[in-house]
């Protein structure tokens, strides 16, 4: 028997419909995943039949098929595991085949049925809603993928659970989202520093006019306690700006509690790669400049960078965006920040510092 259901697969930030067939007859027991599964879709298998039979339910015996349509598109990622039980339960008759109508589905399975959260939930939610689906998620990722207005989002803890909203036997509430705050520590503020009025002044004509800035001193001199106050002086985001932002941590993975409504701070170690910092990854995830869009990206330590990683830099200034290419596609997340770097004067730090004499050799 044939049963379909309906998930997303993540590229970039946009969430493309997939069709999860699954197909059961009889024969000589085989599973197959086809449509360009990745390492973790395929091991999907063993996470669904420990699932379905931790849950009470029957693992059918025979030849079972499943297609990830369209085949052309790499699938990637462990929220792929609900929608291939859901339809192992609807081709084998556990599920009546239009309790799935009008659902998408995106879940991790333990081995005991209950269901883990998934990365970019405010995305699949948006593909939902273009399609105009309710969506089934675990619990852990529904209130995230409630910030999306205009979809129902459903989210359950267990398999078991879910299965009987699907077939009436229980009710389960659509979820709704608390609207937290994401982002900045709100309580730095640049009324904490004392002296350093140079350096405020600096900062705030920086936050008024976008302009990206550059501070030198000795170790200690507070460089560090500056920049991270320097996004308390930019304004919140606007609804689209906060939107923009969300989408783009949640992508990640990154999200943790709501809306991201005020400027990002970022502030990654010198030694992080090229693909750590404008992205990366067979399907690419945001690198740094991507989760510092609308907000700050801080480099301390600044010549401790590679030069190839500062090299990578040049374009997402000019340009707003990261534009990252593969041999199948090529992906493109905004990259529009402020960027603030920090670095001592000379190799020991103390050039020009009337406390502590320079020690540096001349050459």
């Amino acid at each position: 028997m044939l049963a379909q259901v309906r998930t997303y697969s993540l590229f970039g930030l946009e969430a493309l419909p997939i069709t999860v067939e699954v197909d059961v007859s009889q024969g000589m027991p085989f599973y197959a995943v086809v449509g360009l599964p990745d390492k973790a879709v395929e091991e999907s298998r063993e996470r669904v039949r420990a699932a379905l039979k931790n849950a009470g339910f029957p693992y059918p015996q025979g030849r079972i098929v499943i297609n990830l349509a369209p085949a052309e598109l790499r699938k990637e990622g462990t929220h792929y595991d609900l929608p291939i039980a859901l339809g192992l339960l609807a081709a084998t008759g556990v599920l009546p085949m239009e309790a799935l109508r009008g659902y998408a589905v995106a879940g991790e399975l333990g081995l005991d049925g209950e269901l883990r959260p998934v990365p970019g939930a405010v995305n699949l939610a948006l593909g939902a809603l273009q399609e105009g689906h309710k969506l089934l998620m675990p619990h852990a990722s529904a209130e995230e993928a409630a910030l999306i207005e205009g979809v129902q989002v459903f989210g359950a803890t267990h398999l078991a659970q879910l299965v009987r909203f699907l077939v009436g036997e229980e009710d389960l509430p659509a979820t709704r989202s608390s609207e937290g705050l994401e982002g900045l520590e709100t309580s730095l503020d640049l009324l904490d520093v004392k002296g350093q009025a140079k350096a405020k002044r600096a900062l705030e004509i920086a936050a008024a006019g976008g302009h990206h800035l550059l501070m030198s001193g000795s170790p200690g001199s507070g460089k560090t306690m500056l920049a991270k106050r320097l996004p308390g002086l930019l304004p919140p985001l606007a609804a689209e700006e906060a939107l923009e932002a969300t989408r783009i941590h949640s992508a990640a993975g990154r999200l943790m509690r709501g809306l991201i409504k005020t400027p990002p701070f970022r502030s990654p170690h010198h030694t992080v790669s090229d693909a750590g910092l404008i992205g990366g990854g067979t399907i690419p995830k945001p690198g740094e400049i991507s989760l510092a869009h609308r907000g700050v990206l801080f480099l301390d330590e600044f010549p401790e960078f590679s030069r190839d990683a500062l090299e990578v830099l040049r374009q997402p200034l000019e340009d707003g965006v990261v534009t990252i290419s593969r041999a199948r596609a090529s992906f493109t997340y905004p990259a529009r920040f402020l960027l603030v770097a920090a670095m001592n004067p000379c190799p020991c730090g103390w050039y020009g510092d009337p406390e502590k004499p320079c020690s540096c050799t001349p050459v």
